[in-house]
């Protein structure tokens, strides 16, 4: 079953509860205890108290230092932000220069049907794994999700689109928790869907400059081969979704064990 969404917000793109699979033995992801998605900062005053109504205690904001710049995060009073920057050694990694990648309808389709575009996000997966920056962000997060207490509020994490460093963060948690691979894949290409409707101004602008739309998608979306490099590149560096948190991100059995307790329902 997909993931249950929250509330829709036109200002938050690829908004939704990253709890509500189920687990391969039985099990349940919780819901209400995590939401993902792309930028927060498009928050009007209404938008801002339609956030609020979610709870959310903790934002942890995965893009590089230029993105926060450029778009700030606009949060509610009361909620605490943490800055965990995976692409902070290699900021100029796809995922993070989108509007620039896109300003030429002639060398975006050339690169989509050469399969530059492909190859790229394809290593960007990889890094996702052994980039030291990216190590160090993913287990700030995932320390801050099995360290908050029964009474915590929310967390919610995001990068610009909610797709690709977000997507990650999503399907490896999952993997630990004991989804089965084909649901874990159904909720990510979720964003092939949602991240396409919130840049459908910059697709519209790429169209009326004479590109063909459809060249976007591997740019704007996401496809199964760039999670599949990423837990590709996972098992051939660490063996299994256990070893990259232990060794990968310093995340023992103790910490999987809280996530477990704190994410799972039986």
């Amino acid at each position: 079953m997909p993931t249950r969404p929250a509330p829709p917000l036109a200002a938050v793109p690829n908004l939704r509860d990253a709890g509500g699979l189920e687990t391969v033995d039985g099990g349940r992801v919780r819901t209400g205890l995590l939401y993902r998605s792309g930028q927060l900062d498009r928050l009007d005053d209404g938008a801002l108290e339609r956030f609020a109504a979610l709870g959310v205690a903790t934002v942890v904001d995965l893009r590089t230092t230029a993105e926060r710049t450029a778009g700030p995060d606009r949060l509610p009073d009361g909620v605490g932000l943490l800055v965990a920057n995976v692409l902070g050694d290699h900021d100029h990694a796809v995922p993070a220069q989108l509007p620039r990648l896109i300003r030429s309808p002639a060398d975006v389709e050339r690169a989509v049907r050469d399969g530059v575009v492909q190859r790229l996000f394809e290593q960007t997966y990889r890094e996702f794994v052994t980039l030291p920056s990216a190590r160090e962000a993913y287990a700030l997060l995932f320390r801050s999700i099995a360290d908050a207490g029964d009474d915590a509020g929310p967390l919610l994490y995001h990068c610009t689109a909610g797709k690709d460093r977000t997507g990650w963060a999503s399907a490896s948690l999952l993997m630990l928790l004991g989804v089965p691979d084909e649901a874990i894949l159904d909720d990510f290409m979720l964003s092939d869907e949602l991240a396409l409707r919130a840049f459908r101004p910059l697709i519209d602008a790429f169209a009326a400059g004479g590109g063909d739309p459809d060249a976007l998608r591997p740019i704007l979306g996401v496809q199964p081969g760039y999670l599949r490099a990423g837990v590709d590149h996972l098992r051939a560096v660490h063996g299994t979704i256990e070893g990259w948190f232990a060794d990968g991100l310093g995340l023992g059995a103790d910490v999987q064990a809280r996530l477990r307790e704190r994410l799972l329902e039986r």
